[in-house]
């Protein structure tokens, strides 16, 4: 069982990103990821289950079982199932009395998805999607809102999900906000008008957001390679945007790379020296190795 202080991964709030540790012996922390903030770690030998966390309670995995480097998910395979025994994703929480809004989500031309997220979270679903921008069609109880997704993704032929490679694509260079807001616009339009959405789900009007100042995608560099993490890598560099679960990292040099938030969670990390050079592989964005890693410091 790891008995340091381990990444948990990323977590989004109103207030902006963070990433989250958490130690068996003095719970939960969360470290800002602002502009510019510079950022310098270890992996350590092996990644781990982080368990589950639920109602703002973390259950550790009663294992410490081992999790692939490469995997997307830092739950073993019995912390998952867990996971999604009360899940909304899963369909096992028709009992939850919150209302919920229903969404469409942008992330690149052709590419909206319908979606639903509880209303308290002001939109904080959307953040960790990564959504370039987003419209709220109505809001109702849950039952409702899982319906009027169900509904809208017959009729308007929009997906829930789709592969998350042509999300990071879509961040550069940045389609302006006028197209994605007309995108955004029609389908809305489109949405209001099909027939069977539930009575009980109160249909908003069109009002969309966009994300370009929080995520600081004017600051996200062309060909930023994809960071392999792995047992014993160093990763540096000062924080240049944060999209989703994407950490994206310039050197002083000019080099970018980014880091996906989902792939730390599970390893803890030690502090390295200001002088702390790149030592993790970096895939460029066609699949192949970038070659040399840059040194950051």
């Amino acid at each position: 069982m790891p008995v340091e202080w381990l990444c948990t991964g990323l977590r989004w709030s109103t207030a902006g990103p963070s990433v989250l540790w958490r130690h068996p012996l003095h719970g939960e922390r969360l470290s800002p990821l602002s502009p510019g903030r510079r950022l310098g770690f270890v992996l350590g030998d092996a990644r781990h289950c982080v368990g589950v966390r639920r109602g703002g309670r973390h259950t550790p995995c009663p294992t410490g079982a081992s999790v692939p480097p490469a995997a997307v998910s830092a739950q073993c395979a019995d912390c998952a199932r867990l996971d999604r025994s009360r899940s909304v994703a899963a369909d096992t929480m028709a009992d939850d009395p919150r209302p919920y809004d229903v969404y469409l989500a942008w992330f690149a031309p052709g590419l909206v998805k319908a979606g639903i997220t509880a209303a308290e979270r002001g939109g904080v679903r959307l953040l960790e999607q990564a959504a370039l921008s987003y419209a709220l069609l109505g809001r109702g109880p849950l039952m409702a809102a899982r319906r009027a997704e169900a509904v809208l993704g017959a009729a308007l032929g929009v997906p829930d999900r789709f592969p998350y490679a042509a999300k990071r694509a879509a961040r550069c260079p940045l389609p302006p906000r006028s197209v994605r807001e007309d995108e955004l616009g029609a389908l809305h339009a489109r949405a209001c008008a099909v027939p069977g959405l539930p009575e009980s789900l109160t249909v908003r009007a069109f009002a969309p957001v966009h994300h370009d100042e929080v995520f600081h995608l004017e600051r996200i560099q062309p060909g930023a390679g994809a960071a392999v993490l792995s047992a014993r890598c160093v990763v540096a560099g000062r924080v240049a945007a944060v999209a989703g679960p994407d950490v994206y990292l310039t050197a002083e040099d000019g080099v970018s790379v980014v880091v996906d938030g989902r792939r730390l969670a599970g390893w803890e990390l030690g502090a390295v020296g200001d002088d702390a050079e790149m030592t993790v592989e970096v895939e460029r964005e066609d699949g192949r190795p970038g070659g040399e890693p840059p040194a950051l410091f």
